[in-house]
């Protein structure tokens, strides 16, 4: 079974983004990001309401940490240091050496390459620090960005589930790509 451990916090730098740790500092940014209707629109989760709200998922997220259950990054360029995206390993299947990836972005920063920057880098911290055998990615189907930024690092569509997401009166379907550790 994996044995993890995110203390101290695992901060990750590439060319131009700190992926760090995320504090109240953040919330407002945090809170922008959340409650995009843009930015949300493949999460398939409610948007954010208040800066309350986030503030608690801050804590939330930071507790997940701290227990050892999961981590989330901050993006935010190395220029400004402000919170401008979040990217994950989420829902970690311990006794499978297995993790979920998540990752997103306020939309003024897209196209700009920062996903594709980060992701590698939060992928070698997943096999070689975190000892995982697979990462996943769960995706809307509509999400053709998504799936090009996967495939572009040899994920590979595992499965494609129907209407197997309940969210907001409506059934979604799910795809789920992997990469193994090879």
């Amino acid at each position: 079974m994996l044995q993890l451990n995110f203390k101290p916090f695992p901060v990750i730098e590439t060319t131009r983004l700190v992926l760090r740790e995320i504090t109240k500092k953040d919330a407002e940014n945090f809170y922008r990001l959340r409650s995009n209707k843009e930015a949300m629109r493949y999460i398939d989760k409610p948007l954010a309401e208040s800066l309350d709200e986030i503030k608690s998922f801050i804590k939330y997220i930071d507790k997940k940490r701290k227990d050892n259950e999961t981590i989330s990054w901050g993006i935010s360029l190395k220029e400004s240091g402000e919170l401008i995206g979040t990217i994950s390993y989420h829902s970690i299947e311990k006794d499978n050496y297995r993790a979920e990836l998540g990752y997103m972005l306020l939309p003024e920063y897209w196209r700009k390459g920062l996903i594709s920057e980060a992701i590698p880098k939060v992928i070698n911290y997943g096999f070689n620090n975190m000892k995982l055998h697979s990462i996943a990615a769960n995706i809307n189907p509509n999400h053709q960005v998504s799936r090009k930024i996967l495939e572009k690092f040899k994920f590979k569509k595992e499965a494609y589930f129907k209407e197997n997401h309940y969210f907001n009166g409506e059934f979604y379907d799910t795809e789920i790509y992997s990469l193994l550790n090879k």
